[in-house]
């Protein structure tokens, strides 16, 4: 299988038919907004007669809903109801959102709030400034993977050693061959968050933006990510390690006590 949303293994605990549903619906994307019967094969590796029965259901429950062009289909509104009760029920947003939008205007960043899903982490809230020469258009809803993200490094360095190795093999079958250039400067940035409380990618994710990540754990152990970041010839890497580096572990360090939670313990 090619897939990136490949079914997890099953387990005496899953329903098969419901991992399928779930991973048609995760194909779709920012990048994929609009998929055929073929693509979703593909993409999934599930059997064609399979995934047409899956689509069928999905359509006939909201979550998918025929696209403009023929025999291609799109998220529906379904997939928006169960977002709005998701992202509504995380209060770390609204203590949050001043923080990242107050260090935004301030210094001219992006500003970003991230959890993981799979093998990437997903953006739960985004703060810019009103004006940007460069910025890294995400949103809330928009994906970083976890080993070239300044998000999913900061991440992968704050859970403990037996789910960070677990998703690390993970991310090495899934990355294949590029593996071993991805790797390497992903191990560092681990190590560099355990030991300074911050990580950094350097044009990894988006070329010509450099980014700053620090990881904050909830008071359930929920492990999330703030970010900042823009242009690379304005936000250096010296100026994301000797300006925006504290400032963004200030900011995670009142958010986490706002609810309750703590940051990494550092050496």
């Amino acid at each position: 299988m090619t897939a990136s949303h490949t079914p997890r293994a099953k387990s005496a605990d899953t329903v098969s038919a419901l991992e399928r549903g779930l991973a048609v619906l995760r194909s779709f994307s920012e990048d994929r907004p609009q998929l055929g019967h073929a693509e979703l094969v593909r993409l999934t590796g599930i059997p064609r007669p399979t995934v047409t029965r899956l689509v069928a259901t999905l359509v006939g429950a909201g979550m998918l809903k025929p696209a403009p062009v023929a025999d291609r289909f799109m998220l529906g509104p379904g997939v928006v109801s169960l977002a709005r009760v998701f992202l509504g029920s995380l209060d770390v947003r609204g203590v949050a959102r001043p923080y990242l939008q107050s260090l935004a205007e301030e210094v001219g960043v992006s500003t970003y709030l991230a959890v993981r899903d799979g093998m990437e982490m997903v953006i739960i809230e985004a703060c810019r400034p009103r004006t940007s020469m460069l910025a890294a258009r995400l949103d809330v809803g928009s994906r970083a993977p976890l080993p070239v993200s300044a998000l999913g490094r900061a991440f992968l360095s704050a859970v403990d050693e037996p789910q960070r190795q677990q998703l690390i093999d993970s991310l090495r079958l899934q990355r294949g061959p590029e593996w071993d250039s991805v790797a390497p400067a992903m191990h560092r940035a681990i190590a560099e968050a355990r030991d300074l409380g911050y990580c950094l990618s350097l044009g990894e994710f988006h070329r010509e933006i450099n980014s700053v990540s620090v990881a904050l754990i909830g008071p359930s152990g929920e492990v999330m990510a703030l970010n900042c970041g823009g242009a690379a010839f304005m936000f250096t890497e010296q100026r994301l390690r000797e300006e925006l580096a504290p400032r963004l572990r200030t900011i995670a360090q009142a958010i986490a006590h706002a609810i309750g939670g703590h940051l990494p313990a550092l050496p």
